[in-house]
């Protein structure tokens, strides 16, 4: 995906169409977080798709719930949840960094070479 250190450095379309793609990558991860907590407050709480939605939006930014929960299930389905949006936002993160990243640290390695 990336070019190796004794490749030269992509040209400027080349790393547009990275960061586009591995945004775009980064979207699609992050949906499909969402659906996952969805699901899960609708089915554990049965919350409207709009609550669900709000909800599962806000745990995934880790900035708290807008409904209370009330059952069992939906608790210990909201603490996994909690914990797994935790590595979801900083993996969603790193995705879209990393061509960023790539870039200046090849760069950097290119200019110690000459």
């Amino acid at each position: 995906m990336f070019e190796s250190k004794e490749q030269p450095l992509a040209t400027t379309s080349q790393f547009v169409f990275r960061v586009t793609r591995c945004f775009l990558y980064g979207l699609l991860f992050l949906v499909i977080a969402v659906a996952i907590g969805m699901l899960g407050y609708r089915t554990f709480e049965g919350m409207g798709w709009v609550d669900a939605f709000v909800n599962a939006a806000l745990t995934l930014a880790d900035m708290g719930l807008i409904a209370p929960i009330t059952t069992t299930a939906g608790k210990l389905f909201v603490g996994v949840y909690a914990l797994v949006s935790g590595l979801v936002f900083f993996s969603f993160l790193g995705i879209i960094f990393a061509p960023i990243i790539h870039r200046l640290f090849h760069k950097f390695h290119l200019d110690e070479g000459a």
